[in-house]
């Protein structure tokens, strides 16, 4: 009897899950495992509202349906992104393993003012296609505070919108929709937008990648797009950011030994600190916060911040690594309205 992986079906959630099935054949030869595909209710309300940019998404409709198939013994581990798994989990699962976390890092993608100036004097040859003069791009190596007044960046995160802002006041976020080639396709194409933010992990596990010069390469990814790597002191990432988790049903011995050798503990003791921390602010992955938690040095630092009660709000904590829950709990109450 195979141990079914269950995951959504989008590219990025595939391209996770495959990690985590490569990673099981290998730690587990004599074992059968194999991939169920779910398509969530949060996968069907963002094809439906692409149309409709200003609407956001509940916390938890990316899991809901894994959630199910693991209690009613269809699957036996959940890999997530972990950025969308709600702290609190249904009675009887709980998270299993958290995988090596990615680079945790966002990025500022745009398009290239050099190409887009080309591709214009193109266009007055005859060359070129008629919307590109309406499409302005801007140089590489650009970042936020770069940016002219009025450029309008899209992003659906309140967290980057807040810290957007912060950095420059004068910028435009509306909101945007999609997967990540979809998003790159509407800063390509779109002349009303002008860029958009990424993480970083997410285009890493697509096979996209960043060249030394800034250009952004891969499969399908529109010509004429730069990126630039945002530092966390700029943007600090959401809690869980380029991290997989693994969920499972509790008591289950067999998939938790499984995860005893999936999981990266250190890893796992980072992102504890920073979804207690989030569950100690009362909110999901739509909310207007940031945590990062490092191990250095035999220490747990880190790092939050808060845009809840208004102006930003930033908090620091060191503590031992078993301390990690404690950690988040002690910065949600600093920041906490």
């Amino acid at each position: 009897m195979p141990l079914f992986i269950a995951t959504r079906g989008s590219a990025l959630a595939l391209a996770q899950a495959n990690m985590v099935l490569a990673q099981c054949r290998a730690a587990f030869p004599n074992l059968d495992f194999e991939l169920k595909i779910i398509k969530t209710t949060g996968d069907k309300l963002q094809t439906a509202s692409l149309a409709q940019e200003s609407k956001s998404l509940p916390k938890g409709l990316f899991t809901k349906e894994l959630e199910v198939a693991l209690l009613e013994n269809k699957a036996d581990l959940a890999v997530h992104s972990l950025k969308d798994l709600p702290t609190e989990l249904p009675t009887g699962l709980k998270l299993g393993a958290v995988g090596k976390r990615a680079d945790v890092r966002d990025v500022l993608i745009y398009r290239d003012a050099a190409f887009f100036s080309s591709a214009i004097t193109g266009q007055h040859r005859g060359e070129g296609p008629s919307s590109t003069s309406a499409r302005r791009g801007f140089k590489a190596g650009s970042g936020i505070q770069d940016l002219p007044a009025g450029t309008v960046v899209a992003t659906s995160s309140t967290r980057r919108r807040a810290q957007l802002l912060v950095l420059n006041p004068g910028l435009k976020t509306p909101d945007i929709r999609g997967n990540v080639l979809t998003r790159m396709q509407k800063i390509a194409e779109k002349p009303e937008l002008d860029a958009t933010i990424l993480a970083l992990a997410g285009i890493t596990r697509l096979n996209y990648r960043i060249t030394s010069v800034g250009h952004l390469e891969g499969e399908s990814v529109p010509q004429g797009l730069l990126a630039t790597i945002l530092d966390t002191n700029d943007m600090l990432p959401c809690v869980g950011q380029g991290a997989i988790g693994i969920e499972i049903r509790q008591g289950d011995k067999n998939v938790e030994n499984v995860c005893e050798r999936l999981n990266d503990t250190q890893t796992f003791q980072c992102v504890i600190s920073e979804r207690a921390f989030l569950a100690g602010m009362g909110g999901g992955c739509q909310s207007p916060v940031a945590a990062y938690a490092v191990v250095s040095d035999g220490k747990l630092h880190v790092r939050a911040l808060s845009f809840a009660s208004g102006p930003v709000r930033r908090a620091s904590a060191t503590g031992l690594p078993h301390q990690a829950a404690e950690l988040g709990r002690q910065l949600a109450l600093e920041l906490k309205p």
